[in-house]
């Protein structure tokens, strides 16, 4: 038996950046979900057959992401306080996990358009829960313009 088996952990944890770093925000998500909607605009309108199986694997990953951002959300963000204040949080995280599941399984524009809904629903809750003020940094008024 080597040092380096002595030392190394018995349980491997895995977290959004492994500290936690305490940003979030459901834009994670809608971006991945975006991403989704518009690969199954650009999958039905091409004729190239390798094109569109490059398509499908990117999709499946672009879904399988957002499944992971809002999973973070959920378990990382969103306590115990923000479900007595929001309890509709708990549904709505839940239903768009599994719609991402959904996305990543089908080639229906209808369910990737489901799925950006569900994560603006999730978006107005995280926004009147104060996720902008309590896991963003305020951009400076210079940048913006």
């Amino acid at each position: 038996m080597f040092l380096t088996d002595l030392l190394k952990p018995k349980t491997v944890a895995y977290a959004h950046c492994d500290l936690p770093c305490g940003v979030y925000d459901p834009e994670q998500a809608r971006i991945e979900a975006e991403s989704c909607y518009k690969i199954i605009e650009k999958y039905h309108a091409s004729n190239d057959e390798h094109f569109k199986a490059r398509a499908i694997v990117i999709k499946e990953e672009r879904a399988e992401l957002a499944k992971h951002h809002i999973d973070v959300l959920w378990s990382d963000y969103f306590k115990p306080e923000h479900v007595q204040k929001y309890p509709e949080i708990t549904e709505l995280c839940w239903k768009a996990a599994k719609q991402c599941s959904k996305v990543k399984g089908s080639l229906e524009i209808g369910e990737a358009k489901t799925l950006l809904d569900m994560i603006d629903k999730i978006g107005d809750v995280w926004t009147k829960a104060g996720g902008p003020t309590a896991t963003r940094i305020a951009k400076a008024a210079a940048a913006r313009a």
